[in-house]
């Protein structure tokens, strides 16, 4: 029996396609690990502070039109840095509507606006540091967003640490300070990043003044791919923050302490989800813009086989230690322990699904298809966790644990609703 990356190579001969740069010469397989690998440490670093991608510069390297790629980092560059600033603004006059309306108790809305307050400063460096981030892995280099993740996080650590327990006047800040702390890492972060990629001259992506002017063509073409991404990820989290209200008005004590731990537990299967997600969408764009729509499916397919072996054993592991892993979490606290295991269980069976959402939807994107991503994940987020929940809170017919089959069933639905959009084709055709 030949090996399985025997039969890949063969398919790359046979098409005549071989990615350049770091990625030449690999089997798909360990083109996929290779992708991977940094994006998987760098999701465990970027726990608190999101995960985000723009893919336009993966098509232009596979394309072989450096030029081309470069320009895009460089517009990128203004693009995260615009949406950053933006995004400043809307929690700056936003923070306590917000805050207030997901129900809050007095002294935890108290602690959201401060931390949030701080906290939206650094939305223009960070946002600048994702687009560039993003961009990076689109032409193969996982490594260096992984590197600037390792910043942040140091400096957030140390800093938020001495801007909360220091001596004064550095120490004192409380919640502000934890915030502080991660503004200053996300700005050394971006610097970081700045300079590695300033230095590297010999890959795909560097800096160059001439790519920093703006132009209004490549403008346009990462406004078309990234505008209904934001649109998507804007309301996804508004359609999350409406769940989070629903279950903070839940009867039962400690609901939305357990659910938040129950999501802290599964994090650790779908943060590895989203690393091989990353691969997927990047070996996706590359292989499109290199003119082969075969090895571009067969490089979705193997993560999304990846990662529903990944995440489906970790969801066994969920459900046979949960309890332990609930007591790791929040030692000593029985009424979590009650409220949070059932969760594990319906986390643990929809694990697979959850794969087949994350690696497909996140390959359609790295094809440009953002469109239609955004279509079907509406429809589908709407329903359930707007329409749905209303219902039943409606009808005082919600528990923490309803509310999670509930939101499983949009799960389960995303995952046939995208798996036969994948079989279907269509989305290999979009143009970037």
């Amino acid at each position: 029996m030949s090996k399985p990356g025997a039969s890949v190579e063969a398919n790359q001969r046979a098409t005549g396609v071989q990615l350049g740069g770091r990625l030449q010469g690999l089997s798909l397989p360990r083109q996929v690990w290779f992708l991977a690998f940094w994006p998987l440490l760098e999701q465990v670093l970027t726990f608190f502070v999101g995960f985000t991608d723009l893919i336009i510069a993966g098509r232009m390297a596979g394309g072989g039109d450096e030029t081309l790629a470069n320009r895009a980092l460089g517009q990128g560059l203004w693009l995260g840095i615009a949406a950053g600033c933006a995004t400043w603004m809307i929690l700056w006059l936003g923070i306590g509507p917000l805050v207030q309306w997901v129900g809050l108790t007095p002294t935890a809305a108290s602690y959201a606006h401060d931390f949030l307050h701080t906290l939206a400063i650094s939305a223009p460096f960070s946002g600048a540091l994702f687009a560039i981030n993003a961009a990076l892995r689109g032409s193969g280099d996982t490594r260096t967003p992984f590197l600037s993740m390792i910043v942040v996080n140091v400096v957030n650590t140390a800093l938020s640490w001495t801007f909360v327990f220091g001596p004064a006047p550095l120490g004192g800040h409380g919640i502000e300070g934890i915030a502080r702390g991660t503004v200053v890492g996300w700005i050394a972060g971006l610097l970081t990043t700045l300079m590695l990629v300033g230095r590297s001259a010999n890959d795909t992506l560097h800096w160059q003044k001439r790519f920093l002017k703006p132009d209004p063509k490549t403008l346009g073409r990462i406004i078309k791919v990234g505008l209904p991404q934001s649109v998507e990820i804007a309301g996804m989290w508004m359609i999350h923050a409406f769940s989070i209200r629903v279950i903070a008005g839940l009867g039962d004590q400690g609901a939305l302490g357990a659910h938040i731990l129950a999501i802290r537990v599964e994090s650790m299967s779908f943060l590895p989800g989203f690393a091989i997600a990353t691969a997927a969408a990047t070996l996706c764009g590359q292989y499109l813009g290199a003119g082969s729509r075969e090895m571009a499916v067969k490089s979705v397919r193997l993560c999304w086989k990846y990662a529903v072996i990944l995440m489906g054993s970790m969801g066994l592991f969920f459900a046979l230690y949960r309890y332990e892993l609930i007591a790791w979490m929040a030692p000593g606290s029985e009424l979590h322990a009650r409220l949070a295991a059932p969760l594990l269980i319906i986390c643990a069976i929809t694990q697979p699904f959850f794969a087949t959402c994350i690696i497909l939807k996140t390959s359609m994107r790295g094809a440009g298809a953002t469109p239609i991503v955004m279509r079907w994940s509406f429809a589908s987020l709407f329903f359930y966790r707007v329409a749905v929940l209303s219902i039943l809170a409606q009808l005082h017919l919600t528990t923490l644990t309803l509310v999670w089959i509930v939101l499983s069933l949009d799960l389960l639905t995303q995952a046939f609703i995208f798996t036969r959009l994948h079989l279907q084709g269509k989305w290999l055709h979009y143009k970037v």
